[in-house]
């Protein structure tokens, strides 16, 4: 008897990890369709599956979110359906040698830009960017950006009122400290601010095809997010930038520039870098 979901998909191999959980390719049974299956113990310390389920409800029908088609317990496991995508940014990265084009990485950054500013128009923070998180699509969608994997995201803000979360300091370290901004290292909530930053991290990882803080060697995780820490705040904005045009150290002067409130003009972002791109072609 082949594993079931749903009584409606077939469970097939693994393809991936996400920060909760494994990643299984799925068959919908009745059109044969592919899709991604995410589950999680059900005995799981801190269940996250259910809550990224709703959070994914939320940003339905935004551009670059996977649609959900089924979330329920099956046996020991959540589950989760969502539709199946392509390569992750990482994937992608990897497979072109860990360099991408200048003009390869201005045409992501556009994306990456709008998938942030729609998660955020929907009073949540991802806190989690990198380039695992975002994929390409399947098909004819092959050249759209998504954004996945919310199992650590944190709504900032009361969705009538928009109130925002109150300022707070000495929070542990949430999500993937060679992508972290240099307030998460400090200990500070996380806002708007800091889902930016981390992007740019990413940008130029993509760019140089490392980080400074990279590789880093260290007795066990607390001493190397210190080392990591250090390294950043170390490293000037024009030193991580320098051979690059200009606009990537203007980017992350305007997220450090950020109150913790404040909410950033993405407009301004995605024009410095469309300006360049038009430049540079």
């Amino acid at each position: 008897m082949e594993p079931r979901v749903g009584n409606k998909f077939r469970l097939g191999r693994k393809i991936g990890s996400g920060s909760f959980g494994e990643i299984y390719l799925g068959t919908n049974i009745q059109t044969n369709e592919e899709v991604a299956i995410k589950l999680e113990s059900v005995k799981t310390k801190h269940p996250q599956l259910l809550y990224e389920s709703k959070l994914y409800r939320i940003l339905q029908g935004g551009t670059g979110i996977p649609n959900v088609r089924w979330f329920g317990v099956e046996g020991d496991y959540n589950v989760l359906v969502m539709d199946l995508l392509g390569p992750s940014l990482e994937d992608l990265f990897n497979f072109c040698s860990r360099k991408l084009s200048l003009k390869s990485v201005l045409m992501l950054a556009d994306q990456m830009i709008n998938r942030v500013e729609f998660v955020h128009s929907k009073s949540f923070l991802h806190r989690d960017l990198k380039p695992d998180n975002f994929l390409m699509g399947l098909g004819r969608r092959a050249n759209q950006v998504y954004i996945i994997d919310f199992g650590l995201a944190k709504k900032y803000r009361d969705s009538s009122t928009h109130q925002h979360i109150p300022y707070r300091e000495n929070k542990n370290l949430t999500g993937t400290a060679r992508y972290a901004s240099m307030n998460t290292h400090l200990g500070i909530e996380q806002s708007h601010r800091d889902d930016l930053e981390s992007l740019g991290y990413v940008l130029m990882y993509f760019l140089r095809g490392s980080l400074p803080w990279q590789g880093l060697k260290a007795g066990n995780k607390k001493q190397k997010y210190e080392k990591i820490s250090e390294k950043k705040v170390s490293t000037s904005m024009e030193a991580l930038c320098r051979g690059y045009p200009t606009e990537f150290a203007s980017y992350f002067h305007y997220c450090r520039s950020l109150r913790f409130n404040d909410k950033p003009d993405y407009a301004y972002l995605k024009r410095i870098f469309r300006d360049l791109f038009i430049r540079e072609v």
